[in-house]
C-alpha cells in the first residue's frame, strides 16, 4: 500500500490531514467522500464524470497538476464560486506526485 498525505479544508473551514492511497486509482472527490468530509449528497453528485462541479475545490499548494481536460474546463466555466485555482476533485487522481497536496472545498453552489 502506497499512501500520500494530503490536507483538505472542509466547507466549515476545518483542516483535515488524511492518507490517500495511490494504488487504488482514487480521485480527490472519492477521498473526500471516504473520509466523510462533506455531507452525503453534496459532493460527487454526478459520480465523478465532470458533469456537476459539486466536487470543485481550490488547490492552495503549488503542485504541478495534470492538465485540465476539455470536460473539466467546460464544467468550471459554468460553475459558481470559480477561482483561478479551481479544479474538480473527481479529475485529480491520487498519485505519488501529489504528496502534500493542499485543497479547500468550494462552497456548495
Amino acid at each position: 500500500m502506497s499512501d500520500i498525505k494530503i490536507k483538505i479544508t472542509d466547507r466549515e473551514g476545518v483542516l483535515h490531514e488524511v492518507d490517500a492511497p495511490t494504488d487504488m486509482n482514487m480521485n480527490l472527490m472519492e477521498v473526500v467522500r471516504s473520509y466523510e468530509l462533506a455531507p452525503e449528497g453534496t459532493i460527487g453528485i454526478c459520480g465523478g464524470m465532470a458533469m456537476c462541479a459539486s466536487c470543485q475545490c481550490y488547490v492552495t499548494s503549488s503542485h504541478d497538476l495534470p492538465e485540465m481536460s476539455d470536460d473539466e474546463d467546460a464544467m468550471l466555466a459554468e460553475a459558481f464560486n470559480v477561482k483561478d485555482n479551481s479544479r474538480l476533485g473527481c479529475q485529480l487522481h491520487m498519485t505519488p506526485e501529489l504528496d502534500g497536496l493542499e485543497v479547500e472545498l468550494a462552497p456548495e453552489s
